[in-house]
């Protein structure tokens, strides 16, 4: 009986969610809750993609986050599937969700002789308790057991049948300029295993650059099609500012500063680690690096255990920049979920002359870039602080999503990462 309620009200919310257009963003909802992160079960190492192949016998991904404070919390998740533009399905939960939709998070260690108590959570995504039955978007919430609308952290994640198959070419010769600011990209989808009556008007091709979902562009026409294959080239929706290479830092060790941090100090309760003041790189230069694409990994030198050995310190950011009215300025990386929201953004300080921002995050090696949002937009730009430079080395994702006339939910056939 009691199980029974809960599903009803886990149906409930996805329905509110549904109606109230409410946030269905990869983040942290509880400012307790910190260093949201999907990586690979296999290596541990950040997941290159939150990607499930339905039905596949292993792999899947992992769920990993800290609570912070001295005692356990008791949670659950849950999934809620969504449409390709990540509002919820018509779907009801049994009809995609093996057995319950919820489960407990049972998999949790307390951090080891840190000055920030804190608890380490990971979920395997699909368990035996937990296993998608359809493919599609889905959003995995967090949330406390005796509290099911109470939402602590939410995680997109892309459950796919990989039976259609994606070439891609990406080139800096593109229909805006030449070896210039831009990055385009052509794609072929075979959609012959796929069960696709007419790829014309049945396919819907969402691309995404460095994991940012500000940066996703979706075309629900390719420029020309055949019976089983659909080709999208010289669409205005596949030409991407070309970006710089992120900026890096590291705060593995509290006792000399690392890659990037001009220095630490002690306050209780925190350490600080105060990073060298970064510069705008637009009129600059471009200079390779090899960069994680915004991901960050946590560690802490010594340890064997990074994941609870690792502290919490406060990391302050700096850009020396000319103040832009009415403009934002974000950081953007896995640091920040990719969210423009008040944790990421920078504010201007007049009496330094910098743009400023503090941010509590756990020991390890961080990628980062600063994004300006301009008045009245919602997509970050690169240009005004990063530049846009044609050799950048940047990452697109590419997911293919099939609605068939009378379907009730779009089929996610195909995901690829495009280098």
């Amino acid at each position: 009986m009691v199980r029974r309620a809960l599903m009803l009200l886990l149906a409930l919310y996805a329905a509110a969610v549904a109606a109230r257009g409410a946030d269905t963003m990869t983040g942290a909802l509880n400012e307790r809750v910190r260093s949201l992160q999907l990586t690979d079960p296999r290596t541990g190492l950040p997941a290159e993609l939150p990607l499930v192949v339905l039905g596949a016998p292993d792999g899947g991904v992992c769920v990993e986050f800290d609570v912070l404070g001295d005692d356990r919390d008791y949670l659950r998740y849950s999934i809620t599937h969504c449409d390709a533009s990540w509002r919820p399905s018509a779907l009801a939960a049994p009809e995609y969700a093996g057995g319950f939709n919820e489960a407990a998070i049972d998999d949790y260690a307390y951090s080891e002789a840190t000055t920030v108590p804190y608890t380490h959570y990971r979920l395997l995504f699909p368990s035996p308790d937990l296993t998608p039955g359809l493919s599609g978007n889905y959003l995995l919430r967090i949330y406390p057991e005796n509290d099911p609308d109470d939402t602590w952290a939410q995680v997109r994640l892309l459950v796919s049948e990989q039976a259609a198959g994606i070439t891609a070419d990406i080139t800096s010769r593109t229909d805006v300029d030449y070896n210039d600011a831009h990055q385009q990209l052509s794609l072929s989808v075979d959609v012959e295993r796929a069960d696709v009556a007419d790829p014309f008007n049945e396919l819907i091709v969402a691309v995404q650059q460095n994991g940012r979902h500000d940066s996703e562009r979706a075309l629900r026409h390719p420029l020309r099609a055949s019976r089983t294959t659909a080709v999208y080239e010289h669409q205005p929706e596949l030409i991407f500012e070309a970006g710089n290479e992120y900026r890096r830092f590291e705060t593995v060790n509290v006792y000399y500063p690392g890659m990037g941090v001009e220095s630490i100090s002690w306050a209780d309760p925190y350490y600080h680690f105060t990073l060298a003041v970064d510069r705008p790189r637009a009129d600059t230069p471009y200079a390779y690096d090899s960069t994680q694409s915004g991901r960050y990994l946590v560690r802490v030198q010594g340890s064997d255990d990074s994941a609870v050995a690792a502290d919490y310190a406060v990391v302050h950011f700096a850009l020396a920049a000319d103040e832009m009215p009415g403009a934002m300025v974000f950081i953007d990386g896995d640091l920040t979920s990719r969210r423009f929201d008040a944790e990421a953004r920078m504010h201007y300080n007049p009496a330094t002359g910098l743009y400023e921002r503090a941010m509590l995050l756990k020991q390890g090696a961080y990628n980062y870039q600063y994004l300006v949002v301009p008045p009245g937009e919602s997509r970050g730009h690169t240009a005004p602080v990063e530049g846009d430079f044609h050799p950048t080395r940047n990452e697109y994702t590419v997911k293919v999503y099939h609605r068939a006339p009378g379907a009730r939910y779009d089929r996610l056939i195909a995901v690829a990462l495009i280098r």
